[in-house]
């Protein structure tokens, strides 16, 4: 069976996730920033907390770490590259690695840029893909800790998953990251339609998360540096993918629209 997934929604704009594996009554939290929404849902299902999974080591990933593992005995698994920031962590995982949540398997990629230790958890058969701030729904995590042909060279390791893969970041940031990557690819009607829905949903207070990696690979500019019109807006149309990256991150960090 796959994965029964649970959206909390915390702080201003971040997304917790608890993940069941129903066969073992296995339940992991997905980089909890807080604990008490946690621990509030988890009795709501009657639901028994068994791991934590942390992408990386930002305050609002793991604030909510050590107050649940206290209150659980729950173990914490993190990125090996940056294990000695990861509050209480127990299990330590690398580039290609593999982690079962009871009978379910997840695929751990190193995926650096946003931070340098930061990982992603592919879990194929629930078709699951929870991954941090290095992907968002149309936009990808600001370049803290790495570089351009870093944070490329991570993305290229998800755009390798299916298109059915849903994909469950860690912030609701889709309307204004729409309104960004009209401006670079203002010829892509894909885009203008999802950016309509997009509109429509948080109208109505509802999450936009999570969304397909089709739907990333249409209309995410930071997927797509291969787009000519794209290139064009950048003024980069002979410009090798990395520099156009760079580009459109450069100008999202600038962006006021």
């Amino acid at each position: 069976m796959p994965l029964e997934i649970v959206q909390i929604p915390v702080l201003n704009d971040n997304y917790v996730y608890l993940a069941r594996e129903p066969s073992a009554n296995a339940v992991a939290v997905v980089d909890p920033a807080v604990h008490e929404p946690v621990l509030a849902e988890l009795k709501k299902r009657n639901w028994t907390l068994t791991h934590i999974l942390n992408t990386h080591h930002h305050p609002d990933h793991v604030g909510g770490n050590m107050a649940l593992k206290q209150a659980t005995g729950c173990r914490i698994v993190g990125p090996k590259a940056d294990a000695e920031r990861i509050p209480g962590i127990d299990v330590a995982l690398a580039d290609g690695e593999q982690w079962t949540l009871g009978d379910e398997a997840a695929v751990v990629f190193d995926v650096p840029g946003h931070t340098r230790g930061h990982i992603a958890y592919w879990f194929q058969r629930s078709a699951a893909l929870f991954c941090g701030d290095t992907l968002f729904a149309l936009g990808c995590g600001r370049l803290f800790e790495g570089t351009p042909a870093q944070m490329w060279h991570s993305l290229g390791k998800l755009l390798a998953l299916p298109d059915d893969t849903r994909i469950y970041c860690a912030h609701e940031y889709t309307e204004s990251n729409a309104r960004f990557a009209v401006t670079v690819e203002p010829g892509n009607e894909t885009l203008h339609l999802r950016y309509q829905r997009i509109r429509e949903l948080r109208s109505k207070g509802l999450p936009t998360v999570p969304s397909t990696l089709g739907e990333e690979r249409a209309t995410n500019p930071f997927l797509r540096p291969m787009s000519e019109n794209l290139r064009m807006t950048l003024g980069l149309l002979n410009a090798d993918d990395v520099s156009v990256f760079a580009e459109t991150r450069r100008r999202k960090d600038t962006f006021r629209g």
